[in-house]
């Protein structure tokens, strides 16, 4: 643990914890849960918080709700619901405003078309949801319904389909946007203004700097392709599926041999593997010749910047080769994404970022063949490239040791870190404050 943060136990919660925040009116701490439940953290009489549940699926209506933001007495939620028999999903976003104390209005923000569903892990849905900082804007990532782009036609009920025009992007929805129904139409979305980007893999957490720039962290698929992060711009590409942390999708190429025993970057208990998801995909969709891929943020290490070369097919650590990595280790999910926007910290801490590593590195196959880091909060010292223009970041361990942290929210001078487990905590981690009262 660094030397000038102090780690205290918060509370202990139930299962399932996704996302943090902070309620701008109340102050109070928000948090929610994958199967729908959303709590707010009080003090009782005896000064210690606790948790009380303030809204359920039956307040929303959302059976898996991923996404959470507030604008000022507005609290929005995101997320998906099961249709065709759990066959299908579709992307749901509601908004809840506060009227008075304990009482408020529910209206639909948007619904989607029907889309296919999946019987594997990779159907992220939608999640990471983010107001613009002028107020105007709420962004959400829509994570790809694949491992790499193959097809996933789910008991043949969605026959051909591998990533659809509403998944791997991130849409840009106004704040007043009452019962919108997105068509999976990549020309409609682009018509109306609301696909804002597109090749992102899964964005589950993004947040705004100091200076307003949109960034994203996203996890890769289960080869041993780096996680990347992104500065998201409208109208840019990011790669997905022909190409994750800056290493091209073998399963493009028809000369690629599906085999772990030929291909060390296939992890041989990984999910995609056993149920043979890599495989020869003649039909895979080609990379269209014009398409510019913007590049991810180039990581400096020296935390999660181990990676498998791509000639030797040895790991190797990034301090020692010199490689800037784009931008994270393999398999280490890096989540929890957030930034001291107003200047809250003090000394190297003022407005840099943070993000957390899902991962146990030490007990998850996947990553413990590449490092053994990983379920952790990383500092992120990011910086402009004025020469190639490129944004590039130090990466240094805070804390380690949580068990599957899944958000964390900055408030003044302390960052709480949620946990997703059965046995499931938050932790307030304390930093050295700038004396900012904002």
């Amino acid at each position: 643990m660094a030397k000038d943060v102090t780690v205290k136990h918060f509370l202990s919660i139930g299962p399932n914890g996704v996302r943090i925040t902070q309620d701008p009116k109340t102050k109070q701490i928000v948090y929610t849960t994958f199967d729908g439940s959303v709590f707010e953290v009080n003090l009782n009489r005896f000064g210690m918080p606790e948790a009380t549940l303030r809204f359920s699926v039956r307040d929303h209506g959302i059976n898996e709700l991923q996404g959470i933001d507030f604008l000022g007495d507005t609290m929005f939620l995101v997320g998906n619901i099961k249709v065709n028999n759990g066959k299908g999903t579709r992307g749901i976003g509601m908004r809840a405003i506060r009227l008075k104390k304990n009482q408020y209005a529910w209206t639909p923000l948007f619904i989607t078309e029907e889309m296919g569903g999946n019987k594997t892990i990779f159907n992220h849905g939608f999640n990471a949801t983010v107001v613009s900082p002028d107020g105007k804007y709420l962004f959400v990532n829509s994570g790809a319904r694949t491992d790499h782009g193959e097809l996933q036609e789910n008991d043949g009920f969605y026959p051909n389909q591998r990533d659809v025009a509403l998944t791997a992007c991130i849409l840009r929805i106004p704040v007043n946007a009452f019962a919108l129904t997105f068509r999976n139409d990549r020309d409609w979305l682009i018509k109306e203004g609301y696909l804002f980007a597109e090749g992102v893999r899964n964005a589950y957490d993004m947040a705004f700097s100091h200076d307003h720039r949109l960034f994203a962290v996203v996890n890769s698929s289960d080869y041993d392709h780096p996680e990347d992060m992104f500065e998201i711009q409208q109208g840019h590409h990011y790669g997905f599926p022909w190409v994750m942390g800056q290493l091209d999708n073998p399963q493009q190429f028809a000369d690629w041999v599906p085999d772990a025993a030929v291909d060390p970057f296939i992890p041989e208990t990984s999910h995609a593997y056993q149920q043979k998801y890599f495989m020869v995909d003649t039909s895979f969709p080609k990379r269209p010749e014009n398409l510019k891929i913007s590049t991810p943020v180039l990581n400096l290490g020296p935390r999660l910047n181990h990676y498998r070369d791509l000639k030797s097919g040895k790991v190797m650590d990034a301090d020692t080769t010199g490689v800037l990595l784009g931008t994270f280790t393999p398999h280490s999910c890096p989540l929890g994404l957030l930034f001291d926007t107003k200047g809250n910290l003090g000394g190297k801490y003022r407005y840099s970022g943070f993000a957390l590593s899902w991962t146990d590195g030490e007990n998850f196959e996947l990553m413990s063949r590449i490092s053994k880091e990983g379920e952790e909060l990383v500092h992120l010292e990011m910086f402009l490239d004025k020469t190639s223009n490129q944004f590039k970041v130090r990466t240094n361990r805070l804390v380690d040791n949580f068990l599957s942290p899944t958000d964390a929210v900055l408030i003044d001078n302390q960052i709480f870190v949620i946990e997703y487990g059965q046995r499931a905590n938050i932790w307030q981690v304390i930093l050295p404050s700038s004396g900012n009262p904002n």
